[in-house]
């Protein structure tokens, strides 16, 4: 299971052992009731709809079995998700966190070498000095990246845990009920985080690319940065994975909305502008 997997069940552990989450489902039941009787007011209002009465039944019934086992519900759907995650990272990876892994082997690359890959910020010179800019550009962004994805993700599920029974409870009443299909689709988005997670760590695995040896040996990233001394090779590299992981929320919200072919190009349009702005600024520097 990954870092931000393992936190955000810790995240639950807590919430559920305060006993945060019985209240809320206890309120939401009420909530609920409120919402049957609101859908069965609408139904006599258009004249004794049956049809809308019906509809509101059923809505009814089935929130209420969420309701009456939403821990259970919730947990099952997010570890269905994270099972997918983890199969995928499993099956290409050998079951290794790749930008954990990634992480670990460039810190152990910094304690060996990376006081002196830092001597251009001594001697002046241009081509040194920005060499060592997009050194520790690259070493410190994409340790901040990964916490604050990390973090984001718990924080992101918490919400949606804690707030989950308030929301689902108004599904059985018509016109309000878009706020339960919304939250839907939000729990939707951030179930998909992990699975493109495992993807990206995937497709660095099936090319290679999932290590800081890997890359050393290859003498390059993706086949770009050809010539580069090693540790200004890793911190481009490091940089592009930061961004790997920054556009996964981005990326999972436009998959679940159905915008997958502008999500692709918005990936390829914006790891070329960050590509080619990196490379001005090295051959800009001499």
């Amino acid at each position: 299971m990954f870092y931000f997997q393992n936190l955000f069940n810790t995240a639950l552990n807590g919430i559920d052992s305060g006993g945060a989450t019985n209240g809320v489902v206890q309120v939401a039941q009420y909530i609920l009731l409120a919402a049957l009787m609101f859908g069965i007011f609408q139904a006599w209002s258009q004249g004794g709809d049956t049809q809308l009465l019906g509809v509101t039944g059923l809505r009814f019934f089935a929130m209420g079995l969420i309701l009456v086992n939403y821990t259970i519900v919730f947990r099952d759907v997010n570890g269905m998700f994270n099972g997918v995650a983890n199969f995928i990272d499993t099956s290409t990876a050998g079951g290794v966190d790749v930008f954990a892994k990634w992480m670990g082997d460039i810190g152990s690359y910094w304690q060996n070498n990376g006081m002196s890959s830092l001597w251009g910020l001594i001697t002046g010179a241009l081509a040194s000095l920005l060499e060592s800019v997009l050194l520790l550009v690259g070493y410190l962004l994409y340790p901040i990246t990964y916490a604050l994805f990390s973090l984001l993700y718990a924080l992101y599920g918490s919400i949606l845990y804690v707030v989950g029974p308030f929301v689902l409870a108004l599904y059985p009443a018509t016109g309000i009920g878009t706020l339960a299909r919304t939250y839907i689709v939000n729990f939707m988005i951030f179930n998909a985080w992990g699975v493109l997670y495992s993807i990206f760590g995937a497709l660095m695995a099936a090319i290679g690319m999932n290590s800081v040896n890997g890359v050393l040996n290859s003498g390059s990233f993706l086949g770009g940065f050809v010539g580069l001394s090693n540790s200004l090779l890793l911190g481009l590299a490091s940089i592009l994975l930061s961004l790997c992981i920054v556009l996964i929320p981005f990326l999972a919200k436009r998959i679940v909305e159905g915008d997958v072919g502008h999500s692709m190009t918005t990936v390829a349009r914006t790891t070329l502008i960050a590509a080619r702005g990196i490379g001005s600024l090295f051959k800009g520097g001499g």
